[in-house]
């Protein structure tokens, strides 16, 4: 008699689809998003299942969660964690697995390419050649990025491997987190506004949630000054969007490269009428390589939630919960 697959609620297509289909081959899934009513479905058969897939973006609301009595496991894809609904989870004691470490390097890419950009103006000087401009018109003169002072709000992998980037750009680096990493090389600034006074790029790598929401708002964005920029490549909710659309606007920062915004895929609409500020569609990490390697992981954290009752990769708050209810 053939073995039963384990069955796993998937909330709605992964980012990449090669991974919907290896989800669908070892387990037996049902995707919620393709139900003509997922609330009904949940109150009907919630209770069938023990473990959830699905992304930082997605991720699982509270109601969701509660209609999930048995769950007992979540593996998302991507490391952003902050629209799982932590209070329900904990609640029933799931652990959830998570992708980290193997995005680091697509995204600190992602973080100097949108740097360039913006200072460079690159975007900006492709739609002027294909405007047919070149030959009537000069391009302005902007600003380089070597040798410049990069603030990092957000000193974990990421922001590592930008520092670690910014080293070939001879560039000055400090940083700034809730407190000092013990090996870091780097300078640490007490406070956020003091970092953004400091230097001329801000790259905002830090994790998304209450703890961090508007963190960069305009009194930072003031401090950072009109030959600054702001690059993000973390969670909109970091950047009070408004106040960024504002400072863009009225010049009192010289620019900015987005990858994620306050409420996607609807950045404000005054930032596509600006012309200093770089936008892309939350693509850090999207390259062939770093979503295989994330769907890889999804697949082995639930995998080894459905073997061992815990994931390879965790949830800091997850983990911490585990190891508190252990003793």
């Amino acid at each position: 008699m053939a073995t039963q697959r384990p069955r796993v609620l998937q909330m709605g297509k992964m980012p990449l689809p090669a991974l919907d289909a290896d989800l669908a081959q070892e387990f037996d899934t049902t995707v919620l998003s393709a139900q003509a009513d997922p609330q009904q479905f949940l109150a009907a058969h919630g209770s069938e299942f023990a473990y959830l897939v699905t992304s930082a973006s997605i991720g699982a609301s509270a109601s969701v969660i509660q209609a999930l009595p048995a769950l007992r496991g979540i593996s998302s894809f991507g490391v952003g964690f902050d629209a799982l609904d932590q209070q329900s989870i904990l609640a029933q004691s799931a652990r959830v697995g998570y992708t980290p470490g193997v995005l680091d390097d697509c995204v600190a890419d992602m973080a100097f390419a949108l740097l360039l950009d913006s200072a460079r103006r690159l975007a900006a000087a492709d739609r002027f050649v294909r405007a047919g401009l070149w030959p009537t018109e000069r391009f302005g003169v902007y600003t380089r990025a070597s040798g410049k002072r990069l603030g990092i709000l957000g000193m974990g992998r990421i922001g590592r491997q930008v520092a670690r980037r910014a080293s070939g750009f001879d560039m000055e680096v400090a940083y700034h987190n809730r407190r000092p990493v013990s090996d870091s090389p780097h300078r640490y600034m007490e406070s956020l506004q003091e970092l953004a006074q400091w230097c001329d790029f801000l790259v905002i790598t830090a994790a998304g949630g209450d703890d961090t929401r508007h963190l960069v708002d305009a009194q930072v964005l003031d401090a950072l000054g009109p030959q600054g920029f702001v690059i993000n490549v973390a969670r909109g909710s970091v950047v009070d969007e408004a106040a960024l659309l504002d400072a863009l606007q009225h010049q009192r920062i010289a620019g900015a490269g987005l990858d994620v915004f306050e409420d996607e895929p609807r950045p404000l609409p005054g930032l596509l009428q600006q012309d200093n500020v770089v936008l892309a569609p939350h693509i850090a990490s999207g390259t062939q390589e770093t979503r295989r390697a994330m769907a890889d992981l999804v697949l082995a954290n639930l995998r080894s939630l459905i073997a061992n009752g815990q994931p390879l990769q965790e949830v800091p708050w997850s983990q911490a919960a585990a190891q508190a209810r252990a003793g």
